[in-house]
């Protein structure tokens, strides 16, 4: 079996177990006074998420033809298994669903980027408001304390707005912040991008079109 065979059947179970790892996640986060057994359950899923991606991860690269070829140009998902400790910053394992929107995504270039932009805009904006969450509440001098305060932060940071009436003050939330402002502004550029694209495609269409329509008529 080659790696491409393994990814492709791999990738809905990563899925589904990606949005169990969601929930055992994000409820902890939006409820801190939940009862210890099921906080003790859902940290038991979460590290059955975390050890399924790790085994995913040995299979790929025990296929891969040039191991470390692999591994540096998927460091992502080597970081991601090899930081669990982290826990704000495991929510981004999350981004594995992005790989399932190819499926979905329209035929032409610039509609299947809309389509990851979205994606990626929407995950984002959700993960990082987690995890900036999960990394402040408790914090001495903590101003994002709810997750609408959250909420509000991840959205004015990947727009690239910034107002700064909330802003993270710890060092794990820091660097949740860094990686939405850098996702930002990529985000931003995509999407000015893909829309002047998606625009000049349908002038062009229109235009074709009128052409075909007066040669037709003569």
């Amino acid at each position: 079996m080659t790696v491409e065979r393994w990814e492709r059947r791999s990738e809905v179970p990563l899925i589904l177990l990606a949005l169990a790892f969601l929930v055992a996640y994000a409820w902890p986060v939006l409820d801190p006074r939940m009862d210890p057994d099921t906080r003790t359950i859902l940290g038991a899923v979460s590290w059955t998420v975390w050890g399924a991606f790790a085994v995913d991860l040995v299979i790929r690269l025990v296929l891969a033809e040039d191991r470390r070829e692999y591994a540096v140009r998927h460091w992502y998902d080597v970081a991601l298994v090899l930081l669990p400790l982290l826990r704000p910053l495991r929510a981004l394992r999350l981004l594995a669903l992005v790989r399932i929107l190819d499926r979905s995504a329209a035929n032409s270039l610039a509609g299947r980027v809309l389509v990851y932009v979205a994606g990626a805009a929407s995950l984002a904006v959700g993960l990082s408001a987690l995890a900036v969450l999960d990394a402040e509440r408790d914090a001495e001098g903590a101003n994002i304390t709810t997750f609408g305060d959250a909420l509000w932060w991840a959205c004015t940071t990947v727009t690239t707005v910034g107002y700064g009436d909330r802003f993270p003050v710890t060092t794990e939330g820091r660097v949740v912040a860094v990686a939405l402002m850098l996702l930002g502004i990529g985000l931003v550029g995509s999407v000015i991008a893909t829309v002047a694209t998606l625009i000049l495609q349908r002038v062009a269409a229109e235009q074709a079109a009128e052409a075909a329509e007066g040669e037709h008529r003569r």
